[in-house]
Parts: C-alpha cells; structure tokens; sequence
C-alpha cells in the first residue's frame, strides 16, 4: 500500500462546514458587529481620504492623494505616532508581566479567597477609563507638590521648581503609561488564568513523580504551554494599547495641552483634526486613520512572521515536555 492511500483522507470543505456549524452559528452576531461597527467604516472613511471636508454636507473640494502626503510630512504627526509606540513599549511587557504573575498566584488551588482577589484585580478593567482618569488626575495632582519638595531637597530639582506629572513632558506620558498598565492588567490576567487551566494536570504529576522542582516545571511546561494562547494575548495587549484614547483625554487632555505635554497619540490626533472647532477636516483625519491602519496592519503581519519565525506552535498540536 503506497504512502499516499494509507494517509487518512481529510473530510472536504462542505463536510466540516456542517460539523461545525453551531460553532459559525454563535460567531455570526460577534462576525455581524465587526463588520457592521469596525470593518464598514475603515471601508467606507476610504473615498473621504480623497476630499477637504469639514464633516458638514456633501463632500466637494477633490484633493486626491493630498491629505496623505500631507500626513507623511506633519511632524504632528510622527510626534505622536512616535508617542503611540512609546506608549506601547511601556505597557505590554510590564502589563503581561504583572498579569502572569499574578495569574500564577490566583490559579494556586490553596489559596484562600482567590476568587475575591481575582475579583479586586478585575475591577479596573471594568471601570470606565474616562471617569478613571478623571479621579486619578486629581490623585496625581495632589501628590505632585510633595513628590517637587522630596527632589528639591534630592537636588534633583532646582529650589522653587515644581514638576506636574501630567503636564511636563519629561512624566506625563511615563504617568498615563502606569495607568494603562494598571487598567489593564485584570483582562491579561484572566486570559492567562484561562490559559494556565488549560494545562493537563498530568503534565505536573509526571514532572514531579521524575523529580523535577517548581522552577523546572515553570520553564520546561508551563512557559511551552502558554506559548501558543500566549500570542494571542500579546497580540490583543498590543491593539489595545495602540488604541488608547480615554486615558489620555482623562489625564492630559486634548489639543494644545496634549501637545506641549508630549502626549499626543494618533487615536487624539485624528480626533482633533476630524472635530476640531478651529480647522475640522474630516478627510486629512480619515487619512490618518487609514494610514495609521496601514502601518498596524503591517506590523501586524510583522509580529506574527516572527512569531512562526520562533517556532510557536498553533494551540492542539502535541507539546513535547522534556526535564
């Protein structure tokens, strides 16, 4: 018998439509609002690129490709697009960080009360960042005359110079970055709590019965097994955070003070071109939002090559565990 025939035939397309087809089923409202509320209008915003309009009306005034050569060359721009991935870089890996930590702590079986502390760590994930930002402000304003006088008498600060934290540009968007870590640790933590469920439990006993200590459990199964769920975390903590918006509003503010304080983001930019009551112009917006999508999109693509690059394994395939 040749290779070809002992190899098991796949079911075909029409098959395994039908075997799945409670699955397509309960997707269909999730698939219908994606493209309802986030793919139709990256679709539809496209022809607005090619016009100066202020949002009122008909849109007239023909420009062409203009408003894309004029966002490649705004600093404004690039200024906050540089701010954006700043932003990224210090939240995700110390936001994934804290979240597996205290993932592998609240998935302990002898700890007490774990369900009220996955709970407590939760909860900011479900408070509004807007309103969030807005107490936190005043937090952060409270404490910024304390913390002036503690570098002054350092040295660190010149007598009578006073820093705000959320207006001088060498803090404010370190201080928004700390915010966003803690928003958003609670839905990293829960993936990764979703995650370490996952791991057959036999893996652990067979570890231990070998001998093996918490440390070598920790990075010959545990790691290896939260690679493949693990890149869809990083991937979501990623588009998360380059969506930020509300926190940035909360704290910082929008135009001008965003601006002078460093904190200007895309996702701020494009709101103050496209509903900005001095010079509003959706269609320079709307390419920047499509040009910012464009270079997501990119690294996107760029982030899962190097993943496969990196051998992850996609989730259900077989792990092999060695200690």
């Amino acid at each position: 018998m040749t290779a070809s025939r002992g190899r098991e035939r796949r079911p075909g397309l029409g098959s395994r439509l039908v075997a799945a087809r409670w699955s397509y089923l309960l997707l269909a409202p999730a698939v219908l609002l994606v493209l309802a509320f986030v793919v139709y209008p990256l679709v539809a915003s496209y022809p607005y690129t090619l016009y100066n309009w202020n949002g009122v009306g008909t849109p007239s005034a023909y420009v062409g490709l203009e408003n894309f050569r004029r966002v490649a060359q705004d600093s404004f721009f690039w200024a906050a697009f540089r701010h954006t991935f700043l932003y990224v870089l210090a939240v995700v890996p110390l936001q994934l960080l804290l979240s597996l930590i205290l993932a592998l702590v609240l998935n302990n079986p002898k700890l007490r009360g774990r369900n009220l502390y996955r709970a407590l760590f939760f909860s900011p994930a479900v408070t509004s960042q807007l309103v969030m930002g807005i107490v936190i402000g005043f937090i952060f304003t409270g404490i910024s005359e304390p913390l002036s006088r503690g570098l002054q008498s350092l040295g660190l600060l010149q007598r009578g110079e006073l820093l705000s934290l959320l207006s001088d540009p060498r803090t404010a968007l370190w201080m928004i970055a700390l915010v966003g870590v803690w928003h958003g640790i609670g839905y990293n933590m829960v993936y990764f709590l979703a995650a370490l469920q996952g791991i057959p439990q036999e893996l652990y006993e067979a570890a231990r019965i070998d001998g093996a200590s918490p440390r070598q459990e920790f990075f010959r199964i545990t790691l290896p097994m939260l690679r493949a769920p693990g890149v869809v975390i990083v991937f979501l903590a990623v588009m998360g955070a380059l969506g930020v918006f509300e926190l940035v509003v909360a704290l910082s503010g929008l135009g001008a003070t965003s601006l002078l304080s460093g904190t200007e983001v895309v996702s701020t930019y494009i709101y103050r071109n496209a509903f900005g009551t001095q010079s509003a112009n959706v269609g320079f917006a709307s390419a920047a939002a499509l040009f910012m999508g464009l270079l997501t999109i990119v690294l996107s693509v760029a982030q899962l090559l190097a993943y496969r690059a990196l051998g992850v394994r996609r989730p259900g395939l077989e792990t092999e565990v060695r200690l």
